[in-house]
């Protein structure tokens, strides 16, 4: 072979023995912990950022115009806001919606605690028990409420039929008929769906706790009530925050429990925030304010759950 071909051939094969150290560099940088792991979080991020993100933002920019549906936007700064500031059915939905979020999640926290207590015992069936405890939670949020529409109907529905039956009453009261028992009604559905969570969660945090604690409390003389006072308890409070954290936020949200089942009504009385936005932006046309609703439950939200931190961090 000529000189000449030979030294054509050289930088060909230079680059051919440069490319699979270039490829292992790529693999070794793609590798490393710290870079696959934004790797693996880069997609879910986008996909929020696009179905989340744009919603949200979208919404904030509403909230500083007048825009009523196939009409012009007209900016108004914080008129919106102001409107809100003097208008009492808000300032009912936001009470409304710190009172249902605050006993929903206070009932579904020690209810959901003595369920895990109960279902960390042995006893026979207790499979079949746990699968049965998530019905209320896996069972569609519409198709539950339509069913508890029925059940709480002031005439044949199922409550009012067992208390005449058994003779505590001769009528029912009307369960989504007053403002009182309307508020009754959802916190006590949405308790009712909620409940699995908690204790299915906290069923998870208890079987953590080793058992030498409890035998090391029982040998220093403690009975049923100090061994939970003294270890269970203690042990909890992290799983316990978490999910409360968690439970705090879906019920803030909740809309269609109380969509279905009174859409707001009766006079009011049941209106969160959530069904308070969606009714004067989708019922009345009203964009703009509809959306300065939602944006006002943002720092509703973080207030319950600053208190809740320094609670925690208080005890």
């Amino acid at each position: 072979m000529s000189p000449v071909v030979e030294i054509s051939r050289a930088p060909a094969l230079e680059a051919g023995a440069r490319r699979p150290f270039r490829l292992g560099g790529l693999r070794e940088f793609v590798e490393r912990e710290s870079v696959f792991s934004w790797l693996m979080v880069t997609p879910p991020v986008l996909f929020l950022l696009a179905f989340l993100g744009y919603p949200f933002f979208y919404g904030v920019y509403l909230s500083f115009f007048r825009r009523e549906v196939a009409g012009p936007a007209t900016f108004v700064g914080l008129g919106n806001f102001v409107t809100l500031a003097n208008d009492p059915i808000f300032w009912q939905s936001v009470g409304n919606t710190v009172k249902f979020t605050g006993v929903a999640t206070l009932l579904k926290a020690t209810g959901g605690l003595g369920m895990a207590l109960v279902m960390n015992q042995n006893f026979r069936l207790k499979a079949i028990t746990r699968a049965l405890l998530l019905l209320p939670f896996i069972v569609p949020t519409v198709l539950s409420t339509v069913a508890w529409q029925w059940i709480l109907d002031p005439g044949m529905g199922l409550f009012n039929r067992l208390l005449v039956v058994s003779g505590l009453a001769t009528t029912g009261p009307s369960w989504l008929g007053t403002p009182t028992m309307a508020m009754v009604s959802i916190i006590m559905v949405n308790t009712w769906r909620g409940l699995p969570f908690f204790g299915i969660s906290i069923l998870a945090g208890l079987q953590t706790i080793p058992l030498e604690l409890h035998e090391s409390a029982t040998i220093d003389g403690a009975g049923t009530w100090g061994r939970f006072r003294h270890v269970t308890l203690p042990s909890l409070l992290p799983v316990i925050f978490i999910v409360t954290t968690f439970s705090i936020i879906l019920t803030f949200f909740d809309f269609q429990l109380v969509y279905v089942l009174t859409g707001g009504g009766p006079a009011n009385s049941t209106h969160l925030m959530a069904t308070y936005a969606y009714s004067l932006s989708m019922g009345a046309g009203q964009l703009g304010l509809g959306s300065a609703v939602a944006l006002s439950m943002v720092p509703v939200l973080g207030l319950l759950l600053v208190l809740l931190t320094l609670y925690v961090r208080k005890d």
